[in-house]
């Protein structure tokens, strides 16, 4: 059983969604319930998620639309649930990006199998393909792959440029580094004196890592040197 493991299920039908939540629950993992297509998106931008229970007929955005948003941005699997699973769908749907499918009525026992075998799949695929792709420093994580900064578990959204800052300093964390350092490294073109343009993104990045977590300190001004990381 793993908490950290967050499994959507989308499902209208509000006896089924309780049905496969409880399962899920059951076996130890978070459940997170939607009803429709449009509130299921949220979801897939918001939060971590690690597999899809998906239903087709879905009211606001469809269940196959659904499907090619999620692989538009992420590559979690995706159980497809549905009563609408002809073989022409099924291949349509597998073209799509989902991973799996299963008929209604379906048998419990079958339908975990199906979860477990794709879950097992995935997170062994990403833990072998995400190291050193984490840098974790602290209470902050980043994911150079996905271009996601986690700090006190909550996102951050970071610009372009305030990222390679926040990436440069946690590959080096003893390292001090120059204005002039920081501007080559990050704008990719040779610095002028223009203190300004590296004052400003590093204090943006300090203002967005603090909100998440006023009670920590994470990046140091050594002065007349530059910027590290705060031991």
């Amino acid at each position: 059983m793993d908490k950290n493991i967050n499994i959507l299920v989308v499902e209208d039908d509000n006896h089924i969604n309780d049905m496969l939540s409880k399962l899920v629950e059951k076996k130890g993992y978070n459940v997170i319930k939607a009803y429709s297509g449009t509130e299921a998106l949220l979801y897939i931008k918001s939060e971590d998620l690690h597999l899809v229970l998906l239903d087709l007929m879905l009211p606001g955005i469809g269940g196959e639309e659904l499907l090619k948003k999620i692989r538009e941005v992420k590559q979690m699997p995706i159980v497809v649930i549905s009563a609408k699973l002809d073989k022409e769908v099924k291949i349509e749907l597998l073209k799509n990006g989902a991973d799996d499918y299963i008929t209604k009525p379906f048998d419990i026992e079958e339908l975990w199998a199906r979860i477990y075998t794709n879950l097992r799949r995935y997170l062994k695929f990403n833990n072998n393909n995400m190291e050193g792709q984490v840098l974790n420093y602290k209470d902050i994580s980043l994911n150079k792959e996905t271009k996601e900064v986690c700090v006190n578990d909550k996102k951050v959204t970071l610009r372009a440029r305030e990222f390679k800052i926040l990436e440069l300093l946690l590959s080096h964390p003893k390292k001090v580094f120059s204005k002039e350092n920081l501007f080559e490294s990050v704008w990719g073109s040779e610095y002028m004196g223009d203190e300004n343009t590296v004052n400003v993104h590093m204090s943006n990045l300090r203002n967005k890592l603090s909100k998440e977590n006023p009670n920590e300190e994470y990046i140091e001004t050594i002065w007349g040197m530059g910027y590290k990381l705060k031991g």
